[in-house]
């Protein structure tokens, strides 16, 4: 089975599991067109963490049928993103940029992240995480950044409005970089003089 093939029952899956996780016990308005009315897509506190591991595991399927690893989830790129949702909130637009100008490097290693940030996804829409990712994967750069080869770590958050618009924020980066001994600080031990 080709790639393409494979992305799309990925793909599609995951939109039949956005579907089956929005619908609960209430039952879809009809509108006048004979089409379902939409409906606000709710978060509770108590859904964080249903949603950031139904997100981990369909990035992880993706990068599965990518020929790629695994992510994990990382809580100092979690709180990144938690961050960065709620600024883009304040400055209502979905930007890279935070209001004071910061990056998601300079966001992640304000929240402690050891690791190297390879990129970052944002969204403001009404949609799930699992449309969001869906239409994340339907364009070119953001589905760089959710199958980067290098990345090993992800973070994913956001902020609801109390209308129920949705700010969505992904980071994804690299294990923790260990710093190697460099030359420079190495002395060699040099034996005392016995004579």
């Amino acid at each position: 089975m080709g790639n393409k093939m494979l992305r799309r029952q990925v793909l599609a899956g995951l939109a039949f599991g956005a579907v089956t996780a929005c619908t609960g016990t209430t039952s879809a308005r009809i509108g006048p067109n004979g089409l379902p009315l939409p409906q606000v897509y709710k978060i509770s506190a108590s859904d964080t963490d249903d949603i950031q591991f139904r997100m981990l595991d369909s990035v992880n399927a993706l990068r599965q049928a990518a020929g790629l690893a695994p992510v994990e989830l990382d809580s100092q790129l979690n709180a990144a993103a938690a961050t960065h949702s709620r600024d883009m909130s304040a400055q209502n637009r979905p930007w890279l940029f935070g209001s004071d100008g910061s990056s998601p490097l300079d966001r992640a290693r304000r929240a402690g992240f050891q690791g190297r940030v390879v990129g970052e996804n944002i969204s403001e829409s009404y949609e799930t995480e699992i449309e969001t990712l869906a239409a994340w994967m339907n364009q070119p750069d953001t589905r760089t950044v959710i199958l980067d080869p290098k990345a090993r770590r992800m973070g994913f958050s956001w902020f609801q409005e109390p209308a129920g618009k949705l700010w969505w924020t992904m980071n994804m980066g690299t294990d923790p970089i260990v710093a190697e001994p460099s030359l420079a600080s190495f002395q060699p031990s040099i034996p005392a003089n016995t004579n």
